[in-house]
């Protein structure tokens, strides 16, 4: 009777192999990267600190809902405009225009998000709106993210 030895090799051992050889998946992994706006340093290089991912996603969906038209220099088609509509007394119609342009700016200038839903309903007695944007990051793992506001005139 003859033994056979055989030797295995290091992945084989280890049952650790290179992600990239076993994923047939077509999509990428992409990593989002954005300035922080607020401009806080990092305490180990007092940098100014990145946003990854989803904070800078959501970072920049809060940004292109509260952008004015004209607001972007040599991009004046960039923008919600939902500042002027807030001027208007709050009721449901406005609250569905405000919903209709931000559903809008998104879908035009936020190639990263899929969005589901936008929601906004008027506070009467503040004259204000809570806006709930729904959306899933593409090329990040399939979670719904939740983005909540207050809408309102700032005097």
């Amino acid at each position: 009777m003859a033994i056979i030895e055989k030797t295995a090799s290091f992945k084989e051992l280890t049952a650790l192999s290179d992600s990239e050889e076993t994923n047939t998946s077509r999509l990428q992994v992409r990593q989002y990267r954005d300035l922080d706006l607020f401009f806080t340093k990092r305490s180990r290089d007092k940098d100014v600190n990145t946003l990854s991912n989803v904070t800078a996603v959501k970072r920049s969906v809060r940004n292109l809902i509260l952008t004015n038209f004209y607001e972007k220099p040599f991009h004046p088609e960039i923008g919600c405009g939902i500042r002027g509509l807030l001027f208007e007394n709050a009721n449901p119609m406005t609250s569905i225009a405000i919903a209709q342009a931000a559903e809008d700016v998104l879908n035009s200038f936020e190639p990263r998000v899929k969005l589901f839903s936008v929601e906004v309903k008027p506070d009467l007695d503040r004259n204000a709106y809570n806006m709930s944007v729904k959306f899933q990051v593409l090329n990040a793992q399939a979670e719904l993210v939740e983005l909540n506001t207050l809408l309102e005139v700032l005097r």
